[in-house]
């Protein structure tokens, strides 16, 4: 998965999300009050006989197209955990707004966004808070293939670049290439748009920002391996979450227990991921049967004991985070005003430790 893509969906949908503002509820239960909605006739005889008679309708969205990122839901959807908390949760990739749009909207009820797009999302006045940091530490970076010869920012120089045309691209690339002595002017800068990585790195381009995480993977599967500069190994402040989880400042506020219920069980599904990435390999392919599921199960590999990796449990998020993130991008004048960093997180509905 290539960085732009995320990120493109979800910064298209920021002036939507600030015209739409906190709509409609459709992605809740209205009433506000888990299990007073009518049962799933989907659900298992052992998932309805443990959980509550009637189950609250939410729907997901999702940031992307499935992956590993998005397992704990999968997981915690078919094994019933969801349903043992009265949820019954339909999970859907986002319209062309973005997650962000739907959550804000009241379309669904939850979303999977990323610190960099809530960021910009509050400072326009957008009321989405992130619930749990799905990934600890930031799995992005750029990578290229090995005979490229980048095996360090300072490589960047005398090479092109193919992103999605954002100025926090080239902020990122000289956040990691000054400290090497690098010069960020040196690099030449291509908008590639929806290439494929694969492609684009044979003909256009020499190195792109990607998640090793699914990208990384599948070039390790198809023989082509490349060499990895993680951001977080360069830059502290851009070792920031992404993906997260959000919801509304209206959902909060109208259904605690619904939000509080859909974390329990989420941080349950992310938990069994950690601790059966095999298994739970096979329950994100058998629901998205359309992914390669030797990738799948070497990502989840990979991924699975990096969802909680240091922290104290999964989803954990600190301020200093958020902070250092926000404060780097309005140094660079590429936010308009600094960020209330404790307004945007919230670890208040993750189950104690």
């Amino acid at each position: 998965m290539v960085m732009r893509k995320m990120m493109g969906t979800a910064l298209a949908g920021l002036l939507l999300v600030a015209a739409t503002g906190c709509g409609g509820n459709n992605g809740g239960n209205a009433s506000g009050d888990v299990g007073n909605a009518a049962a799933s006739p989907e659900a298992s005889p052992a998932a309805t006989a443990a959980a509550p008679k009637t189950l609250t309708k939410i729907k997901v969205a999702l940031d992307w197209t499935p992956n590993t990122n998005h397992t704990g839901l999968y997981v915690a959807k078919d094994l019933g955990y969801y349903e043992q908390e009265g949820l019954d949760v339909d999970i859907v990739q986002p319209g062309s707004a973005g997650a962000d749009a739907m959550v804000t909207s009241g379309e669904a009820a939850f979303g999977i966004s990323a610190q960099e797009s809530l960021t910009l999302a509050r400072l326009q006045g957008v009321p989405l808070v992130s619930i749990a940091a799905i990934i600890q530490h930031n799995t992005s970076g750029f990578a290229a293939p090995k005979d490229k010869g980048i095996k360090s920012p300072k490589d960047f120089e005398g090479k092109t670049y193919g992103g999605w045309g954002s100025p926090a691209e080239e902020a990122a690339m000289k956040a990691i290439m000054d400290p090497e002595g690098g010069d960020v002017k040196k690099v030449k800068l291509v908008n590639i748009g929806e290439a494929d990585y694969f492609t684009a790195v044979k003909r256009d381009i020499d190195f792109a920002w990607i998640f090793y995480a699914w990208t990384g993977i599948e070039a390790e599967l198809r023989g082509e391996p490349l060499d990895m500069i993680y951001l977080k190994d360069y830059a502290p402040q851009l070792d920031y979450y992404t993906p997260v989880l959000v919801t509304s400042e209206k959902e909060i506020a109208g259904q605690p227990d619904v939000v509080k219920a859909f974390m329990k069980a989420t941080s349950e599904g992310y938990e069994y991921a950690i601790a059966h990435p095999e298994e739970s390999a096979g329950i994100l392919s058998k629901a998205v049967p359309d992914l390669d599921p030797k990738l799948v199960l070497a990502s989840q590999k990979w991924l699975s004991p990096r969802y909680q990796d240091d922290a104290a449990r999964w989803g954990e998020q600190k301020e200093e985070v958020w902070k250092n993130y926000a404060d780097w991008m309005y140094g660079l004048k590429l936010l308009d005003q600094p960020l209330d960093a404790s307004k945007a997180f919230t670890n208040d509905f993750l189950p104690a430790e």
